[in-house]
C-alpha cells in the first residue's frame, strides 16, 4: 500500500467538468459562478449576504478593517489555532490579546472571556476549532452584553451547528475557509458571511481594489468582455484602499459543484472519524475528540485529532509523529501554539506558561490521516501503526 496522505481532497469528474466549462467560456473573473457560490453558502448559513474572497485569511482581514480595527486596538482571539486568525489582527496594527481554551472543545474558554474585555476591546474572533463549535452562542452572548463585534472564525466548520443553528450564523460576520483539506475546497478561496450590508459591500469593495460592487457608481465588467473594462472608465474608480483578494470564476465552479455535495461529504467524514473512535476509544494513553456535544450540536469533522495522556510531553509525541511518518502514514501536530511562535515571542514577550492549557494541549496533540475517502484498510493501518509507536514510547520510559 502508498503513503497514506494526512489529507486528501474529494474530486470528481462532475468538478472536473464545472471548471472545464468556465475554461471554455472565455469568463475567468467576476462572473455568475461566483454569485452562485456566494448564494449557496449564504443559504447554507442563513446569512443574507455573502462576499467570495482569496482565502479565509483574506476574510479575516477586510473585516478587520471594515470594522475601523487598528492602531491602539485590542481583539481578543485564541492562542490553540492555525496562525491567521491571529495574524489578521496584526494585519491591521491592532493588537492581539489571547484567552486560553477549554480543555474538552478547544475553543475559547467563555469563563475566561470576559475578565479579558477592557476599554480598547474592539473586536472578538472566536475560531471553532477542528469544525467544534461548542461554547459560541456563550461567546456571541458575552460581545453583545459588551457591545463588541464577534467575528466568526468557521473557516474549519461549514456544515456543523451550535443549538440547532448553522456554523457561519454567529456575530456580527463569520468567515469560511476553502483550502483542499476542508470540508470542501476551491483550492485557494474562503467566504465572508454576515447580515450587516454595509460591512458587506465594504468588503466587496476592498476585495476588488476598493472598487465599489453596488450602486450606482458599481463597478463590474461587461458580461460579454473578457477583459474587464468600460467606455466609462468607471473600472478604474477607486472610492478606497483595496485589494486583490478576488475569487476566480474557476474556483467558484469548483466550489459550487463541492457545495452541491457538502451532506455527502459530511456523512463521509463523520463515518471515518466514527471508525476512528471505534478503533481507539479503549486506548489508555490516547484522549479522542469531543464527541459528547450539547443539545444541538454537530459536529463538521475537519481533521482528526488525538491527544496523548498528560504522561506524555512534546519530545514523545514528536517521536510518534516521525515514526507514523516513516511508515508512510501522514501525521502532523495540531496546532503549535500561536503565542510560542518565534515572531509573536520577540514581538510581545509571550512566554511558556502564559496559557497552559493550551500549551499542554499543544503538546500533545497527533492528526492522523483525514479525507473522505480513507477506507477501512488504510485506517486500520493507521490505527496499527499509531499502537506500535505508542508501544515503543512505553518500552522506553522504562
Amino acid at each position: 500500500m502508498s503513503e497514506i496522505p494526512l489529507s486528501q481532497p474529494d474530486i470528481t469528474q462532475a468538478d472536473i467538468d464545472a471548471v472545464t466549462e468556465v475554461m471554455r467560456s472565455g469568463r475567468l473573473s467576476i462572473g455568475p459562478r461566483r454569485d452562485l457560490f456566494e448564494e449557496l453558502v449564504a443559504e447554507r448559513c442563513q446569512r443574507h449576504e455573502a462576499v467570495a474572497v482569496s482565502s479565509g485569511t483574506a476574510g479575516l482581514h477586510l473585516l478587520m478593517i471594515a470594522l475601523g480595527i487598528g492602531p491602539g486596538d485590542e481583539v481578543i482571539t485564541t492562542p490553540f489555532s492555525f496562525i491567521a486568525s491571529a495574524n489578521c489582527i496584526l494585519m491591521v496594527g491592532a493588537t492581539p490579546v489571547f484567552v486560553d481554551i477549554d480543555p474538552q472543545s478547544l475553543n475559547l474558554d467563555p469563563a475566561k472571556l470576559e475578565a479579558a474585555i477592557t476599554p480598547k476591546t474592539k473586536a472578538i474572533v472566536a475560531v471553532e476549532v477542528f469544525g467544534n463549535t461548542r461554547h459560541m452562542d456563550q461567546i456571541e452572548k458575552i460581545a453583545r452584553n459588551h457591545e463588541i463585534p464577534l467575528i466568526e472564525d468557521a473557516c474549519e466548520a461549514l456544515g456543523a451547528t451550535c443549538r440547532n443553528r448553522p456554523a457561519g450564523s454567529f456575530g456580527r460576520a463569520s468567515v469560511f475557509g476553502f483550502y483542499p483539506n476542508k470540508q470542501i475546497t476551491t483550492g485557494e478561496g474562503g467566504m465572508i458571511v454576515t447580515d450587516d450590508s454595509y460591512l458587506a459591500d465594504a468588503c466587496r469593495a476592498m476585495r476588488n481594489q476598493g472598487r465599489p460592487e453596488s450602486g450606482p457608481q458599481a463597478a463590474s465588467p461587461p458580461a460579454t468582455s473578457t477583459v474587464p473594462g468600460d467606455a466609462c472608465g468607471s473600472w478604474l474608480a477607486h472610492d478606497r484602499l483595496g485589494y486583490n483578494y478576488r475569487l476566480s470564476e474557476i474556483a467558484s465552479a469548483l466550489g459550487v459543484s463541492q457545495m452541491r455535495r457538502l451532506d455527502s461529504f459530511l456523512e463521509k467524514r463523520t463515518a471515518v472519524a466514527n471508525q476512528y473512535i471505534q478503533r481507539l476509544k479503549d486506548w489508555d494513553d490516547l484522549m479522542l475528540p469531543n464527541v459528547n456535544p450539547g443539545e444541538g450540536d454537530c459536529t463538521s469533522w475537519f481533521v482528526f485529532v488525538v491527544r496523548l495522556s498528560p504522561s506524555y510531553g512534546a519530545t514523545e509525541r514528536d517521536r510518534i509523529i516521525s515514526g507514523l511518518r516513516r511508515h508512510e502514514v501522514g501525521a502532523s501536530n495540531y496546532f503549535p501554539c500561536i503565542h510560542l511562535q518565534p515572531f509573536y515571542r520577540q514581538t510581545f514577550g509571550f512566554k511558556r506558561g502564559d496559557f497552559p492549557i493550551a500549551e499542554s494541549i499543544s503538546d500533545r496533540t497527533i492528526a492522523l490521516p483525514f479525507y473522505n475517502n480513507l477506507d477501512d484498510t488504510q485506517i486500520e493501518l493507521v490505527c496499527h501503526t499509531l499502537k506500535v509507536m505508542l508501544q515503543r514510547e512505553q518500552l522506553l520510559k522504562r
